[in-house]
């Protein structure tokens, strides 16, 4: 099992039934039953699903009288999303010294062409 937060995180969002409920949630604050209606499956099965996002901190729950309120937490997210912004700048960078070093390769090979 991971042990890193954003490991957790990466593995929270890995289920397409997890990243449905981030949507529904990114809309507002939601009960558990509201999150389960567009599923197909148990009550328990959803429930392990929520359990894993507010294990993972991408949700926290309150209880409203007899519901349980789920509402998105940014913090993991804004996590994920700076660590994915490091590495797209990163493979820009090489992919600009790539572009760089073919564009000097057929520079090298049009002085060298007879024709």
């Amino acid at each position: 099992m991971p042990t890193d937060q954003l490991s957790v995180t990466f593995q929270a969002l890995a289920d397409p039934t997890r990243r449905a409920m981030m949507a529904r949630l990114a809309r507002g604050e939601a009960s558990v039953q509201e999150l389960a209606k567009p599923f197909k499956m148990s009550q328990p099965a959803i429930s392990k699903h929520v359990k894993v996002l507010e294990k993972s901190g991408l949700i926290v729950r309150r209880s409203l009288a007899q519901q349980r309120l789920c509402k998105l937490q940014a913090k993991p997210m804004e996590d994920a999303m700076s660590w994915m912004e490091h590495q797209r700048k990163i493979l820009e960078e090489q992919l600009d010294k790539l572009e760089d070093y073919l564009q000097e390769i057929q520079k090298k090979g049009k002085k060298h062409d007879p024709s």
